[in-house]
């Protein structure tokens, strides 16, 4: 989760964010998947693909991670921001994503920020799921889902930077 941070912190300062925001972003950032904890563990570590239920169940987590964090109302402007990150870091720029179904815009810049993270860390990383991809076809991936999944802007900030990514994820290997 530490990766998640430095890579959201890498894509808040290339959004051109104030140094102080670029800081509590990484420091939220790790948070993103807290309401995981309310899931049941045989989702959380199932092997193959998860049926539509357990889909629907651990579609859940984002609104799980937004009531542990309080919400909206915490007086922490540090705990605010990483109740926006759980909520909204599987919306997708097209709207396609969930909870809310937010496009563009309208998704907080740190959503879009810990979604394009999370993503380049999970698919660059082996899970139980799944061996790690390349870096050419996380490359692609990315490059494929800007403006679909992933804010455009920050997805080709990525891509230009792509070996600073790739330096962290060796810096902070597992």
């Amino acid at each position: 989760m530490v990766r998640v941070g430095r890579f959201s912190r890498l894509l808040a300062k290339g959004a051109g964010l104030p140094a102080e925001l670029c800081f509590m972003i990484e420091k939220a950032a790790p948070l993103h998947d807290i309401g995981k904890i309310g899931i049941p563990d045989s989702i959380l570590h199932k092997q193959g693909e998860l049926s539509t239920e357990e889909r629907r169940i651990m579609d859940t987590h984002t609104e799980k991670g937004l009531k542990l964090l309080g919400d909206y109302g915490h007086d922490s402007e540090l705990l605010c921001l990483a109740a926006s990150i759980a909520h909204c870091h599987h919306e997708h720029w097209d709207g396609s994503g969930y909870p809310r179904g937010l496009k563009g815009h309208a998704i907080p810049i740190e959503g879009r920020i810990v979604a394009l993270a999370d993503v380049f860390d999970a698919l660059m990383t082996a899970r139980p799921y799944k061996d790690p991809w390349s870096a050419a076809q996380v490359s692609q991936f990315i490059q494929s889902q800007a403006g679909s999944h992933f804010d455009p802007d920050l997805s080709r900030y990525l891509l230009q930077h792509f070996d600073a990514f790739v330096q962290v994820m060796q810096e902070l290997a597992d």
